[in-house]
């Protein structure tokens, strides 16, 4: 039986794990639980789940927490340093992590160093640092399974073949929600038109930075450190019915694609399996049923977010980790109608303009690139017109 770990168990990547923990009970066990500060869902969770640990964003959460699960034997802990704790310190094999945004850093490399292998569905850490963190993995001989659909998707097409005979990696995209709008239609789009999207059922930050394109830029930062393949052999390619989830192609100029109805459990339940694979009770793709599947390129003068990560790539350093902390604050002040649609790239580009980036060392020097662009995407914000 396999001990998990789960950093982020109330979103959309936690209870589908646990979905499948509760699928197939025999084969694993949850020992520690993290969440932010939806606790009637993690009171539920712990009652069926039984973990040792879990841990919360506030001590208030945390509180109330303890007095709601008085009855049973789980240890209740708060913050940075106790969500830290449930994801170093228990004895576990795998750790889920799926913790949204820069927050999932420092619990994810410090289950790296305790030793834990990785099932990586917050691509954060990876953009933030993306070099350490791989460095950390080696150093400590842990692997670092991708759950995203698209690198899931490349980390499967690649199985059985030498790295260097890749040619380039081929990253699809659905293009969001608001793919069909014309440059004039966005500039009056609403958080709640952008939180439509086609095929997922996402959380709301990823679900903007779909209808942003952001994530398909965050996501190839993350292949680049996840496969080690340089920016220039990356593509993205937009394909609205969200079947082909990634291609690799060789440099025979052969590609091999992986495919799929979109769900989430079946790139989690390959990660937290493999090599096997999970006799998962999903319904079967039908490709003579749909018909058809359609692919174009991206439009980067709608969405200029996309270019915005292939940049930060190409300058390097804490540049990646200036954009990602930028965008969570500009997609933020959106959510909250703080910020028009079309102002989520210029806040992100104005503050990469604004940085001064330096090589990655340490932990320390990606949280302070961190730091420094969300007090600058934030100041930026604010000097807008209204």
């Amino acid at each position: 039986m396999k001990s998990i770990i789960i950093l982020g168990s109330t979103g959309s990547i936690g209870t589908n794990t646990l979905d499948i923990v509760r699928r197939f009970p025999e084969e694993f066990r949850v020992v520690g639980l993290t969440a932010g500060s939806n606790i009637d869902k993690l009171e539920a969770q712990i009652r069926q789940f039984k973990p040792e640990a879990v841990a919360v964003s506030t001590e208030s959460s945390a509180a109330s927490l303890r007095n709601r699960c008085v009855d049973l034997p789980v240890e209740i802990m708060a913050g940075e340093e106790g969500i830290t704790h449930v994801a170093s310190s228990l004895d576990a094999e795998l750790v889920i992590s799926a913790i949204v945004g820069a927050a999932g850093l420092v619990p994810t490399l410090s289950a790296i160093r305790s030793r834990k292998h990785i099932a990586l569905a917050n691509k954060e850490p990876m953009v933030m640092a993306g070099k350490l963190m791989q460095d950390e993995a080696r150093k400590h001989g842990v692997r670092i399974f991708p759950v995203d659909s698209e690198h899931s998707a490349i980390f499967q097409s690649l199985e059985g073949h030498r790295i260097e005979d890749v040619r380039r990696l081929i990253l699809t995209a659905s293009g969001g929600a608001l793919w069909t709008l014309t440059q004039e239609q966005l500039l009056n789009v609403t958080p709640e038109r952008a939180l439509q999207h086609p095929n997922w059922k996402m959380g709301s930050k990823i679900t903007i930075d779909s209808a942003t394109l952001m994530n398909k830029g965050l996501e190839v930062v993350e292949a680049r450190w996840l496969f080690d393949i340089s920016e220039s052999n990356i593509d993205v390619l937009i394909h609205r019915e969200s079947i082909i989830h990634s291609l690799v192609e060789y440099k025979d100029r052969s590609m091999i694609a992986q495919l799929g109805l979109p769900d989430m459990r079946t790139p989690i339940s390959y990660a937290m399996r493999h090599p096997a694979r999970m006799a998962l009770d999903l319904p079967s793709l039908n490709l003579a049923e749909i018909g058809q599947l359609t692919f174009c390129k991206p439009d980067h003068d709608r969405f200029p977010c996309l270019n915005l990560g292939y940049e930060s790539l190409r300058i390097g350093g804490t540049m990646p980790a200036a954009m990602n902390a930028a965008n969570e604050i500009a997609v933020e002040a959106f959510l909250n109608h703080g910020l028009r649609f079309c102002e989520i790239p210029q806040v992100i580009r104005s503050t990469m303009e604004a940085h001064a980036y330096q090589e990655i060392t340490c932990l320390d020097d990606a949280l302070e690139a961190d730091r420094w662009a969300r007090e600058k995407a934030d100041s930026l914000v604010h000097a807008l017109p209204r």
